[in-house]
């Protein structure tokens, strides 16, 4: 694949990138105008719903929520169709801006833009006055207090959920719509894998910190930062001849970016509560909602959103159920590179080598202990032994917080800004002088 940069010279006809970024528009264009009932082959719900693993799961989690976890079968329908809807207001930027003077440039107007507004900029292309109207005007649906008390549960999670986050990830690598844009862009293998994983810490971070989400603040530009590469790491991914429109829709399609949403509240919620966080039912919907904003300025912007643990719970069963497990030696091999990507190098020595040393078990314990256990054998991943007991180490303490923040406000608070500080640190111990940049990748590995 040629290297991103300007798509066309300024004397001469379109370059090879040129012609690739205007096939993507084409699909995109196509999607947005095709057959509105398109669903991608892999998508299998309705086949896999009658099979024996499929109804004891639709049992157990009726008897653990109380709720049958089947969807109305509209919503199904309109979760599936979402792998063919991308992020058109910031293409149209990406577009008008980028693939005309070039990223250099475009990344510049972005930044001013971000630092001193869109009034700044004298020659503002009407999408990028479009994007900006749409970040700063918040939906109507928007409730702000719910979603500063779901930041402020997100935060109280701390590094457990950034070990937990790693761990679900890694089943999700077993849906080719999720592994295969990783694959081509080699994004996540080997001291890669480990500087991605950071940025999206950094991005947490950014996102949940108290005023990240106001107008300017540090998680809105994040956010617009975020938005942007995506369009960049999809319109690539179109253009590679082995991308299955067909089977996986397209990349970074709407539908699988609200089930990273529903990894962010949804799901650690209730399974953080084994490490003795006391998730109470307020708390887990005010995450749903702190992530339904962050999705929204990150362009995530689906048909149908869950506002109800039993929403939540409907899709997330739909997520496992309509999966057909083949992104096969992909899958192995990123599951492998993320726990790899935690184990000392040979370059490290000393105290850096003992803490990574430390960090890598810590990780095989919170892989072995949330990852299921077909994954953990398909991926071959190594034994855990008595590194499986780590994260049970960390329950009475995390127990005693969780009922001591209930006394006071002032003990609440507290705990919030420990958590704060204690996140930061472990990003910043281990970014070292790097930054986030959230740039895509400049060359694909296939």
């Amino acid at each position: 694949m040629a290297r991103l940069g300007t798509t066309r010279t300024a004397r001469g006809p379109p370059t090879r990138t040129a012609r690739a970024v205007v096939a993507c528009t084409a699909v995109l264009a196509a999607g947005r105008k095709g057959d509105p009932d398109r669903i991608p082959s892999e998508f299998q719900y309705w086949t896999n719903l009658d099979a024996p693993w499929a109804r004891r799961a639709r049992r157990v989690l009726h008897w653990i929520f109380g709720v049958d976890p089947i969807l109305p079968d509209a919503i199904v329908r309109e979760f599936a169709r979402a792998y063919y809807d991308a992020d058109p207001v910031a293409e149209a930027f990406v577009d008008d801006v980028y693939m005309t003077r070039g990223q250099k440039a475009g990344r510049a107007m972005l930044d001013r833009a971000i630092e001193h507004g869109v009034a700044a900029i004298a020659d503002a292309p009407a999408s990028l006055v479009r994007l900006f109207g749409e970040i700063e005007t918040r939906p109507a649906w928007l409730d702000v207090r719910k979603m500063e008390h779901g930041a402020r549960v997100f935060r109280r999670w701390g590094t457990h959920l950034y070990s937990l986050a790693g761990a679900i990830t890694c089943e999700g690598y077993q849906e080719c719509s999720v592994a295969k844009p990783l694959a081509f862009t080699g994004a996540y293998t080997g001291e890669s894998a480990n500087r991605r994983f950071l940025e999206t810490a950094q991005f947490w971070i950014d996102v949940s910190e108290p005023g990240g989400l106001e107008r300017g603040g540090r998680g809105v530009q994040t956010c617009l930062r975020v938005r942007i590469m995506h369009v960049f790491v999809r319109r690539r991914l179109l253009a590679h001849p082995a991308w299955d429109l067909a089977a996986w829709g397209v990349p970074i399609s709407q539908a699988d970016a609200m089930l990273t949403l529903l990894g962010g509240s949804f799901i650690p919620g209730y399974l953080l509560k084994l490490l003795g966080y006391r998730n109470s039912r307020e708390d887990i919907e005010a995450t749903l909602h702190f992530w339904r904003y962050v999705g929204h300025l990150v362009g995530v912007q689906p048909r149908w959103y869950p506002d109800t643990i039993e929403d939540a719970l409907g899709l997330a069963f739909t997520s496992q159920v309509k999966g057909v497990r083949r992104a096969g030696d992909d899958a192995k091999h990123l599951a492998r590179s993320y726990l790899a990507s935690y184990a000392p190098a040979e370059h490290d020595r000393g105290r850096a080598r003992l803490a990574k040393a430390w960090d890598y078990r810590r990780q095989l314990g919170f892989v072995s202990l949330f990852l299921p256990a077909r994954s953990y054998r398909e991926y071959d991943l190594p034994r855990p032994g008595i590194w499986r007991v780590l994260p049970a180490l960390d329950v009475p303490e995390v127990l005693a917080l969780e009922t001591v923040r209930r006394w006071h406000p002032s003990i609440d608070a507290w705990v919030d800004a420990r958590a704060r500080n204690a996140t930061k640190r472990w990003v910043r111990t281990r970014l070292g002088e790097r930054t986030a940049e959230y740039r895509a990748v400049e060359s694909f590995t296939r």
